[in-house]
């Protein structure tokens, strides 16, 4: 499964924010792999606004873990105070973003076969293309 969301970081705070993801805390990080986080990334607007991207198994599960962990508890108060919306924890305030593209799911519709690195190219047969029909 892959997740992307947003939310907002206070303009003003942009600096620290980046500042304490430079350096997470080695249990946080492990927290998150634990939880069942991968190849999770954040990216940040000039605008403070915030994207985060990840792949789970199931992302309500995997937000789950991570709410009974006593880190995420201390990294989310720690946190709280940059976004734009501080009512919330941080992680309870993302807004989750419809996926409406990605490549590697159409290569696999379109039957794009690869016969060597970097060539690519659609499959037309039509034998082939009834053989799949």
């Amino acid at each position: 499964m892959r997740v992307c969301f947003r939310s907002s970081v206070q303009p003003e705070l942009m600096a620290e924010y980046k500042q304490r993801h430079a350096a997470v805390w080695p249990d946080m990080l492990a927290a998150l792999k634990d939880a069942g986080w991968n190849n999770y990334s954040l990216f940040l607007a000039p605008d403070g606004q915030l994207i985060g991207y990840l792949e789970c198994e199931d992302y309500e599960a995997a937000q789950a873990r991570m709410a009974v962990t006593e880190v995420n508890a201390r990294w989310q108060a720690e946190m709280a105070t940059l976004f734009a919306n501080s009512d919330v924890p941080p992680d309870q305030g993302f807004e989750i973003v419809e996926e409406v593209f990605n490549l590697e799911d159409q290569l696999a519709a379109a039957d794009v076969v690869t016969d060597a690195p970097g060539a690519t190219h659609i499959d037309k047969d039509p034998a082939k293309q009834k053989e799949q029909a």
